[in-house]
């Protein structure tokens, strides 16, 4: 081999080398970035609305598996509803707090609301190299925010914690431990998915009422048609019957004559 071959050869191996340094390098950089625990709303998470959203939680370690997972709620923003959905191998427990100042929820006051709920695993959890969702219907969702920062706690059974609760600031990069965000959409012109107004509610109310009436008349006209058809039935019988009483009365006098 020449020296020219030679050097080709090592020049060919140090970029292969470095290249998959770099390859490596970059892996390791994204994989935080996957790897948080995080929440998406199945649809769209719409102000003032209801929402089906899931937390899911991968598991970041090779020799330990995730048993418990605590979502703490933002008090700025409570909610009145909060609804979980079964998880095969897993116990939901649902806490409640009280507020310092009560919701109105559908004409009723509310005076407390969920500030906790805590998944625990009742087999092997979230094994390595796998994740697991976490489903929750939450509602009504606050009107005068853009988002809902939830704070996250994962538990591996080594004991080791790994608390996601660092908010992601605006114009900064990612932090280490992200906590989960809820991005809210503005509720569509139909208002499709927020709450209904008092305007709206007054308007079902007189639709209602209108209703009613109609078949408040319907009903009546019914009656009143079926009382006249009875009594055209019932003057025709009398009017048959006389006619058969006069018919035998004089078939009973031709009789008598002849």
């Amino acid at each position: 081999m020449s020296a020219l071959s030679a050097l080709s050869s090592v020049k060919a191996s140090r970029v292969s080398v470095i290249g998959g340094v770099a390859a490596s390098a970059v892996l390791l950089l994204s994989v935080p970035a996957f790897a948080h625990v995080s929440v998406t709303a199945e649809g769209e998470a719409a102000k003032g609305g209801y929402a089906t959203v899931n937390f899911k939680v991968p598991n970041e370690q090779d020799d330990a598996s995730t048993n418990k997972l605590e979502i703490s709620f933002p008090k700025k923003h409570p909610l009145a509803s909060v609804m979980t959905q079964p998880v095969p191998g897993w116990t939901a427990k649902v806490t409640k707090s009280k507020l310092d100042k009560p919701l109105e929820m559908h004409g009723e006051k509310i005076t407390e609301a969920v500030s906790k709920v805590t998944w625990t695993a009742d087999g092997k959890g979230v094994e390595p190299g796998t994740f697991q969702k976490f489903p929750l219907s939450l509602g009504a969702l606050p009107e005068d925010a853009d988002e809902l920062v939830f704070k996250a706690v994962q538990t591996y059974d080594n004991k080791d914690v790994v608390r996601w609760i660092e908010p992601q600031q605006k114009g900064q990069e990612e932090p280490e431990h992200p906590a989960p965000t809820l991005a809210l959409v503005a509720a569509s012109e139909d208002g499709h998915g927020a709450a209904a107004s008092h305007d709206d509610k007054e308007d079902a109310k007189e639709d209602a009422k209108e209703d009613a009436k109609s078949d408040h008349k319907s009903e009546t006209a019914s009656a009143d048609s079926s009382d006249s058809t009875a009594r055209v039935l019932g003057i025709v019988g009398i009017v048959v019957g006389a006619a058969g009483v006069a018919f035998g009365v004089l078939s009973g006098r031709r009789r008598a004559n002849s």
